[in-house]
């Protein structure tokens, strides 16, 4: 059932969402908080984009022209559906295609920031899949492995340019190795607790291709006190306007 809501405490955006399919996750939320959009950063994509979530915040955050990018149909027209009702088709572009197909002569080296937020389970023998193919898509490497999509979004960027990505801290290695491996040199790297009693499960990195080695590990952010109340930070960030 698809049903029209706001995004937590973004008052002034509006997303469409149905329940046969992965509904957009806190992650996106704060990633695209996260993401450090420069004033340089003109063009700016969204790989995976689902039902528009990370496009739709970071139109609150910069004036120029965003991109989405989404393989599954359905999601993609309904991403498309809140880019009309917020009123954002100057700034929002949503592409229903494969993101391997989107590389092209036209594309490459031509984007200033990427975000992502990948699925993030591979596919083996022990995966559990959901049995709605399209949540098993958002949530296994069905369609896409990460390794493919860190050489795209490589050949998307310019010299200079931003990929800002959340995973799991279980293929924080692999993530770091295939940045590197693609001349895109991390330079932030923040780790996510549900509370200061667990174990970080999350973590976002930013990183720049053809950069010069230097990381900043940052504060860790934490999302709930130990009664069970917002931290004051994850407060701020879901009731950002």
């Amino acid at each position: 059932m698809e049903t029209l809501n706001d995004i937590l405490g973004y008052k002034n955006r509006n997303i469409y969402q149905n329940d046969q399919f992965f509904s957009f996750s806190l992650d996106s939320v704060i990633l695209a908080n996260f993401a450090g959009i420069r004033y340089s950063d003109k063009k700016i994509l969204d790989l995976g984009t689902g039902n528009g979530i990370i496009p739709l915040i970071l139109s609150l955050k910069t004036k120029e022209k965003i991109i989405g990018v989404e393989i599954q149909e359905k999601l993609a027209q309904m991403a498309l559906k809140s880019v009309c009702y917020n009123n954002l088709k100057n700034q929002i572009t949503i592409i229903n295609c494969d993101m391997k197909e989107y590389v092209c002569s036209d594309n490459i080296n031509t984007f200033d920031f990427i975000t992502c937020n990948p699925p993030y389970f591979e596919l083996n023998d022990n995966s559990n899949i959901n049995l709605s193919l399209e949540k098993a898509i958002a949530r296994h490497e069905i369609k896409i492995k990460l390794d493919e999509i860190i050489v795209i979004a490589s050949r998307l960027l310019k010299s200079n340019g931003k990929l800002a990505m959340v995973h799991r801290t279980d293929r924080l290695f692999e993530v770091v190795n295939l940045f590197r491996k693609n001349k895109i040199e991390p330079k932030r790297i923040r780790f996510i607790y549900d509370n200061n009693l667990k174990e970080a499960s999350l973590f976002f990195i930013e990183g720049l291709k053809n950069g010069k080695t230097g990381l900043t590990i940052e504060k860790p952010m934490i999302l709930y006190n130990s009664d069970g109340s917002m931290t004051n930070e994850y407060r701020r960030i879901l009731e950002e306007v």
